[in-house]
């Protein structure tokens, strides 16, 4: 018999973890050597030369052990590379490309263990020609390019489509004023500065016979959407960017500012209306794929659960929905609070608000500030411009007009964002490195955590032992090798096979799932009887069953 000589190769983008004694690259290593254990009868045979990239990324081929990979295989010393992952040998389409044609000139082929991929089958290279996940490796490249265009051409203030505003007109790509729907912009910012409401706006406008370019009366959305509309400043805005427009501009920016000013004082002055159980990130909030994420509720034993859901979710649409699609809402609500008050108590960046006033009043705002006896709700409403989670990050985009203001409102100095110029650069993104987590000794909660506050990995060899033998045992039933379950029982030497469907399920797991596992991130409370427990075969609704 032929005997193929395999050789397994490792990666992991970072150093953390490696200074254990059983990290990711030897949880990678086991699974790997597992399955070229169940090829011993094929001939396969584990050289015992390793090849471990620890802390280096797959966006490129400069990799110390992958060199030497490369020039074994040139050299002919190797038969089959066996890898966890295709990703662990790169994440480049054009690096692949070259690798599978150094593999072929040299007789080489590789196997990927948890994707049941082998170029030493027909099968294997078929699939090949149309791996999807570099497929969409490309899309997302192209995607990037013009989102970039986008980007540096919105900084030079150029209008780049959409829906045009009204009291605009589009010519030659460009924004050109409309005179008759200008009037009426010009109009509704007057008007709502003075009757100060939009409800009573609205009123005005229908008395008035006031209406949409397209003959129907203004509905309130719409006001809002206008009053603030940075476009009719001149401005080009792009994500939480202003740049100067090549358009005319319909409002003076004091009008607006003034607008903007009289609609946050109505906020708060509306939200103080209700209790605290008010949602405090309402209007604000984004999962990473910029859906809006709405409060709700739920009711159990005459107990309230609020919760921020994803727009697309509410649609009964969940493919949309970003890596997080609903939230428990005190959980986030505090961990925003905790992030903004601890910006605050950071008296370098508080003095660099207040520099320009007088000792006396910049010690009157820090002792102000130290007490910690302002309104959280307040805080939040007034400084925070937008948050978006994902399951690994949250950003915060706050407005550092608005901090100065609240500051200034601290000691006594009563001011209106107005009376400071805001330019792009007066918004600040907080941006935190997090693990969502769930099952805590307080009860079943949902806590949002920092990274720098995480518990360490922890390899859990159970919950890997596991996974490796739903994917061994899966190949011997495709390859015909076994009929069912009864003769894996048999083989395995097992007093139950019911077990062994159990285990065979885990096959079918989030790839997220399985890679945390291997890295030691998985839920430390996650055990196999919760992984058997899983039933849906959806993927995404695995990971939210385990809070992944």
């Amino acid at each position: 018999m032929k005997k193929f000589r395999c050789a397994i190769y490792t990666r992991k983008s970072t150093e953390e973890g490696l200074e254990q004694d059983f990290n990711s690259l030897d949880a990678q290593r086991e699974a790997c050597e597992a399955y070229i254990k169940s090829q011993q009868h094929e001939g396969w045979i584990l050289i015992e030369k390793q090849y471990n990239d620890g802390g280096f990324s797959g966006g490129n081929l400069d990799r110390p052990a992958l060199k030497e990979l490369f020039n074994d295989i040139k050299n002919d010393r190797i038969d089959i590379v066996v890898v966890y992952k295709v990703d662990r040998l790169t994440r480049s389409l054009l690096d692949f490309a070259k690798i599978v044609e150094l593999f072929d000139a040299h007789s080489a082929s590789f196997v990927s263990v948890t994707q049941n991929f082998n170029t030493t089958t027909s099968m294997g290279r078929l699939t090949l020609n149309i791996l999807l996940s570099f497929a969409q490796f490309e899309r997302e490249v192209t995607g990037e390019r013009i989102r970039d265009k986008i980007a540096a051409s919105k900084k030079k203030g150029m209008w780049m489509g959409g829906r045009v505003p009204i009291g605009y007109e589009r010519k030659d790509k460009k924004l050109i004023i409309e005179t008759s729907g200008a009037t009426k912009v010009k109009k509704i910012f007057e008007k709502y500065i003075e009757l100060k409401s939009v409800p009573k706006l609205k009123t005005y406008l229908a008395g008035e016979n006031i209406r949409t370019n397209t003959g129907k009366n203004f509905d309130k959305g719409q006001l809002y959407h206008i009053l603030q509309n940075k476009t009719y400043t001149g401005k080009i805005v792009h994500k939480n960017n202003v740049y100067e427009g090549e358009h005319a501009a319909i409002i003076e920016e004091n009008l607006f500012n003034l607008a903007q000013d009289l609609l946050q004082a109505n906020k708060v002055d509306e939200s103080r209306k209700h209790n605290a159980s008010n949602s405090l990130l309402a209007g604000k909030i984004y999962d990473d794929k910029n859906n809006r994420m709405t409060p709700s509720y739920s009711k159990t034993r005459n107990k309230k659960y609020r919760y921020y859901v994803s727009q697309p979710v509410l649609k009964f649409d969940k493919t949309k929905a970003g890596s997080v699609s609903k939230l428990p809402a005190e959980e986030t609500e505090k961990f925003v609070t905790d992030e903004i008050r601890s910006y605050f108590f950071d008296t370098k960046q508080i003095q660099n608000y207040i520099a320009e006033l007088s000792v006396l009043e910049q010690n009157r705002i820090l002792e102000a500030v130290k007490s910690g006896k302002f309104d959280n709700y307040a805080l939040v409403r007034s400084v925070l411009e937008t948050l978006t989670v994902s399951r690994e990050w949250t950003e915060m985009i706050l407005s550092k007009i608005r901090i100065k203001k609240f500051l200034y409102d601290l000691g006594g100095n009563i001011c209106t964002t107005s009376d400071f110029n805001e330019q792009a650069e007066d918004y600040l993104t907080i941006k935190r490195d997090i693990r969502i987590k769930t099952g805590t000794s307080k009860g079943n909660n949902t806590l949002i955590i920092r990274n720098d506050k995480a518990e360490p990995p922890h390899i859990n060899e159970t919950l890997i032992k596991a996974i490796v033998k739903s994917f061994y045992w899966h190949k011997l039933l495709l390859e015909g090798k076994v009929k069912n379950t009864k003769d894996i029982q048999k083989l395995e030497n097992l007093k139950d096979n019911s077990y062994i469907k159990q285990v065979l399920n885990l096959r079918f797991l989030s790839p997220r799932i399985i890679e945390a596992i291997l890295n030691g991130t998985q839920p430390h409370e996650l055990t196999v009887t919760k992984l058997f427990n899983i039933k849906t075969l959806n993927w995404k609704e695995q990971e939210e069953l385990i809070m992944l």
